[in-house]
């Protein structure tokens, strides 16, 4: 089983979900609801072995929790058919009214009990193909870390951070230039300085072939 339980919400209000799993995860569900951003959003929390999808768009959330094996194209390829099937609902045609809590558990409870059945048993691979090129251009899905939101309130530790990285990578690079800008300029002096003494020792070696090893030769004539 790769999708365990999958819920539709406007805020922190869940109006609809369905649970195939047997473990409750309620609290870490009600958690993420009041962390999300009400802008538009698509994130992804990671809690022990397993991962809460979701995408926030309109004032509505959708979210899957899946295991970690199934990875994060299916479960997003699963989110965005649930918000296309939610929006053809009525109750999705206003974004400003506050519905009650499982409002829209006995319409769409069962879609999305259907859905979530049809992406375990085959998932359809025209729709994931699709997605994938989608998702290659998303570039704000980012992973949190659950248990910091359930043990530290509202600190959140980001575990994967790609413009730490980029600025890290960038660190690197420019301390690697240094250390070779450093190194070209010590091997060129080396090589001017060997360059200087060679010419010494050549301009001698002519001087004393008219001169003289002690150059007295050319100093008598003179």
């Amino acid at each position: 089983m790769s999708l365990i339980h999958a819920l539709v919400a406007k805020g922190s209000t869940i109006l609809a979900e369905h649970q195939a799993g047997q473990r409750d995860f309620s609290q870490a569900t009600q958690t993420i609801l009041s962390k999300i951003p009400p802008n538009n959003s698509k994130l992804t929390y990671v809690w022990e072995q397993y991962l809460f999808h979701y995408i926030s768009e309109g004032g509505f959330t959708y979210l899957v929790m899946a295991e970690d094996a199934a990875g994060r194209r299916m479960p997003f390829t699963f989110l965005a058919e649930l918000q296309q099937k939610f929006t053809l609902q009525p109750a999705a045609s206003s974004s400003t009214f506050d519905p009650p809590a499982y409002s829209q558990q006995g319409t769409f409870g069962p879609v999305i009990a259907q859905l979530v059945t049809q992406y375990n048993t085959s998932p359809p691979t025209d729709e994931l193909s699709r997605a994938q090129a989608e998702l290659a251009q998303v570039k704000d899905i980012m992973v949190q870390n659950v248990e910091q939101i359930l043990s530290r309130g509202e600190r959140i530790e980001l575990l994967v951070d790609k413009t730490d990285n980029m600025a890290s990578q960038a660190t690197a690079f420019r301390r690697g230039a240094r250390t070779v800008r450093r190194s070209m300029w010590w091997k060129n002096t080396r090589i001017l300085a060997l360059s200087v003494v060679v010419a010494l020792v050549l301009l001698w070696i002519i001087l004393a072939q008219f001169c003289g090893a002690g150059m007295n030769q050319c100093g008598a004539k003179s």
